[in-house]
């Protein structure tokens, strides 16, 4: 019952998502050179997830997160590329980082994304940790570490991900970010 519930929720934010206004504050720019989102001017989160094989979710094996970026500023700016991610333990004596950092997924293109205050852009996080090899000890992120594009000072968004602990197997990938917010699996066109 939970996951009718679960998929007729992420179902009607999908038709709602590309039902959305062409004018929603986000738009594709060929302009790089606007002012670059600072990481201080945006708030990021782990969005909604769904396990491949789910109705709309590509048949990779894995599971799908959005990373949403709000412009909590007062201005427009602008943010190109892919974010770097990397798993973390919260707790202040373990704290650092799990594993290594997540690949690109270069099955999307970067195109720079314009926010306007109040906007949001995505980038697509895969996990896939069933893939891996036995010798890879699965632990539990409790934090990711993201580090926008030209930007120096990352962001921690809190997250509860199956990661691989062993340095040079890659659980996580990510792909390049995206305009408006994002349903995993499901693409919005521009």
């Amino acid at each position: 019952m939970v996951a009718v519930a679960a998929f007729v929720g992420t179902a009607a934010l999908a038709v709602a998502l590309t039902r959305a206004p062409a004018h929603d504050g986000v738009s594709l720019s060929s302009d790089v050179s606007a002012r670059v989102c600072a990481t201080s001017g945006l708030e990021a989160w782990l969005g909604l997830g769904a396990a491949a094989g789910e109705t709309g979710v590509r048949p990779a094996e894995g599971t799908y997160y959005t990373l949403e970026f709000t412009n909590v500023s007062d201005q427009a700016c602008s943010l190109f590329g892919y974010p770097e991610v990397s798993a973390y333990r919260d707790s202040p004596k373990a704290r650092g980082p799990i594993g290594s950092v997540a690949a690109r997924d270069t099955s999307v293109r970067p195109k720079p994304v314009m926010l306007a205050p109040g906007a949001t852009a995505h980038a697509v996080l895969r996990v896939a940790v069933s893939a891996l090899p036995a010798s890879c000890a699965q632990v539990t992120a409790e934090e990711l570490r993201v580090a926008l594009p030209r930007q120096a000072r990352p962001a921690f968004v809190p997250a509860h991900i199956p990661v691989c602990s062993q340095k040079g197997q890659v659980s996580l990938s990510v792909q390049a970010i995206q305009a408006r917010p994002g349903v995993p699996g499901y693409t919005v066109a521009p």
